[in-house]
């Protein structure tokens, strides 16, 4: 099986199809799958654009529309994870996963399915630890607080991924597990990224939560994106364990490294995306714990008995297959030729996929109830100090990389002066 993995989308995906159609004809191969690490920004009209935490000269419809209308399709199957730019109004449509446009398929905000024989896990988002411990208490429309927090990687999210026991094969992140920088060339990177220098001695770039899945996991590949630039690790699981191969991609920019080909051993094909049993258990068995609130989470209530629901899921997935639900628009699509104002969009839909996702494990749907009131100790004002690199601010505070680089261009031309 040949996969192409993409670093940061940014929306282009016209740019990153047409770059592997072309390295298909020229090397006279075929791309099975393409993975992306994050900042898809699966954006559909102009009111998605309010729940991108982008600044507004970087807000643009970019191509993803295109696919979701069905003007374009996807040449190869795509599943991808968020990252720390994204429209989180309609990622948080799909938090269990689903297909975000016809052969595009959103891993949720943690998941793992099955692309023929092979397992892939990934988990979106990035790690801020003032957040890590709270809820998913954010709601569209966001304020200036929450279009922040909605996209912090949540220990709920993590801890059920910390129950898979059946092997990963690629796993993807978007920020990087801490201290991976110790497996590779850091200097070569400090060299690249100067600015990166504190973090990597203080080691704190990263997340911690990354780092827990991949000591627990430990596939044979993971990708991550995130910091803009390429940086490979292997990592040792203990003297005589198994290697994970780690490999960081930089965005969709000419010249810039932000794509790798790979080939992986697999059954025969046809393959296509199908829901992993394992997952489904997890998720039906977390279902009951499942935090909507800035409260802490608990977790003493979970029934952790996860072969029952697998074995009550077998029969389930052999009545209908393990095929994802279909695809469904649930809003109107941009039009270039159309001035539209926000007014004619109205309110945030249920997903039929999600909806017809719970219908199968028997779950409620949770996604619009309103969380409750957070503790006051957790108020967002007082996580956002942007700017900051305090130890009150993100543990990874190269968080806004495009805004750092454009900083970093600044002192550049200020040299050069």
């Amino acid at each position: 099986m040949r996969i192409a993995v993409e670093g940061c989308m940014h929306g282009d995906l016209d740019t990153v199809y047409k770059t592997l159609q072309y390295a298909e004809t020229k090397n006279n191969f075929k791309i099975d799958l393409l993975l992306c690490c994050g900042d898809f920004q699966a954006v559909r009209n102009e009111k998605d654009l309010e729940s991108l935490n982008v600044p507004r000269k970087y807000r643009s419809m970019n191509s993803f529309w295109k696919y979701y209308s069905g003007e374009e399709v996807a040449p190869f199957p795509t599943i991808f994870i968020g990252g720390n730019h994204e429209a989180s109004n309609y990622m948080w449509e799909l938090y269990h996963g689903g297909w975000a446009a016809p052969n595009i398929y959103f891993l949720g905000f943690a998941g793992v399915v099955k692309f023929g024989n092979i397992r892939i896990g990934g988990l979106s988002g990035i790690y801020n630890q003032r957040h890590y411990h709270l809820g998913h208490y954010e709601r569209p429309p966001y304020n200036e607080h929450t279009i922040r927090s909605v996209y912090h990687v949540r220990e709920y999210d993590v801890h059920q991924l910390l129950q898979v026991e059946e092997p990963i094969d690629i796993f993807l992140s978007h920020d990087w597990p801490v201290c991976i920088t110790d497996y590779g060339n850091s200097e070569e990177l400090i060299r690249r990224k100067p600015y990166f220098r504190k973090e990597i001695e203080e080691r704190t770039l990263g997340s911690v939560a990354a780092a827990q899945l991949l000591e627990k996991l430990k596939p044979p590949y993971w990708f991550s994106a995130h910091l803009h630039c390429k940086f490979s690790a292997l990592v040792q699981h203990g003297e005589g364990g198994p290697v994970t191969k780690f490999l960081a991609l930089d965005k969709c920019l000419p010249g810039r490294p932000f794509l790798q080909i790979l080939e992986i051993e697999s059954e025969p094909g046809p393959h296509e995306i199908q829901y992993d049993e394992e997952w489904l258990a997890i998720t039906r068995s977390f279902n009951s714990v499942f935090p909507l609130t800035g409260k802490k989470t608990n977790f003493g209530s979970v029934d952790l008995r996860v072969e029952d629901s697998r074995q009550w899921l077998k029969s389930r997935l052999q009545e209908r297959g393990a095929k994802p639900f279909e695809f469904v628009r649930t809003v109107p699509c941009y039009n270039p030729s159309q001035s539209v104002s926000n007014h004619s969009f109205s309110g945030y839909p249920r997903n039929p996929q999600t909806v017809s996702y719970l219908q199968l494990l028997e779950l409620p749907y949770l996604l619009d109830s309103m969380p409750e009131p957070k503790d006051v100790s957790y108020s967002p004002a007082s996580f956002i100090q942007r700017g900051s690199f305090s130890d009150d601010s993100e543990t990874i505070p190269i968080d806004d990389v495009d805004e750092l680089e454009e900083l970093a261009e600044v002192d550049d031309e200020e040299a050069k002066e």
